[in-house]
């Protein structure tokens, strides 16, 4: 009697650890020049673009207050969807005037928390042209830390910006760890192998993310630069990109909207 009672323990725990175990959608997007240039229109096809995700982290959010009302604006448009969302706007990065952004990070609040409100990592002020967005997350009662990043140009030697991020996270303590951005330099390249070696995984390979102005023939996507690494507990169940032009004709007004493709990540927390 007393194992019967044991097994049936054992069982409901079980059972009920696995239904706490929750899918989390993350996407990641350089919306370009995100701020006063996108009308409520066009701010309402992002949210529909975006609006399945849990966690969203957008690069090239404009410095002024312009890009901070776009994003407040877009939160509004998300929560007029059925889900409740939160967000964060960086500080300006400390870069010249033309290459100062800031970050963006929105989310469901439903499952996921926050205990501040993040910071830029200004340890890598001297190294990069924009110091990323590092904020923690607390999901399923573990911490996620999620860096967004926009990398330099790629004619301005992003990898020297690369090297020195992935350092400065293979030598911290996360554990739950996810690197988001546009990176200006394909994932297969050579400057990615270390940070690879310590146990971080793109969600995307060899997937084309810009848009070209027009098309060549049939193809209208360009570079396979913006991407999501993820540390070794994390355990992804889907990825890719969202591509939301789907043909030649629709080119145009899909650049009005940004010159590069969101990415996503599912992942379930270990």
């Amino acid at each position: 009697m007393v194992k019967k009672i044991v097994l049936i323990l054992i069982l409901f725990l079980s059972l009920n650890s696995f239904s706490q175990q929750i899918d989390f959608n993350l996407i990641s997007w350089n919306i370009q020049d995100f701020g006063k240039t996108k009308n409520e229109k066009e701010l309402e096809e992002i949210a529909e673009i975006l609006r399945e995700a849990d966690l969203i982290a957008i690069q090239e959010v404009v410095a002024g207050y312009g890009g901070a009302q776009a994003v407040a604006k877009l939160t509004d448009i998300l929560n007029r969807k059925g889900a409740q969302w939160d967000y964060v706007i960086s500080d300006p990065t400390n870069s010249s005037k033309y290459v100062t952004e800031r970050y963006a990070v929105v989310w469901k609040t439903k499952h996921i928390k926050i205990k501040n409100r993040g910071k830029l990592i200004t340890e890598l002020d001297t190294l990069v042209d924009r110091e990323p967005f590092l904020i923690d997350f607390y999901m399923a009662d573990k911490k996620l830390t999620l860096i967004n990043f926009h990398a330099r140009p790629h004619n301005k030697n992003p990898e020297a910006e690369i090297k020195a991020l992935t350092k400065y996270i293979i030598n911290s303590s996360s554990e739950h760890l996810i690197l988001a951005g546009d990176f200006n330099v394909n994932e297969a390249k050579p400057v990615f192998d270390n940070f690879k070696t310590e146990g971080y995984t793109a969600a995307v390979t060899n997937q084309k993310t810009t848009l070209k102005k027009a098309c060549d023939g049939f193809e209208y996507r360009n570079h396979p630069i913006d991407n999501v690494f993820y540390s070794s507990l994390l355990l992804k169940t889907d990825s890719g990109v969202l591509d939301f032009v789907r043909a030649c004709g629709n080119i145009e007004k899909a650049r009005k909207l940004s010159d590069h493709l969101p990415v996503f990540l599912k992942f379930e927390l270990k």
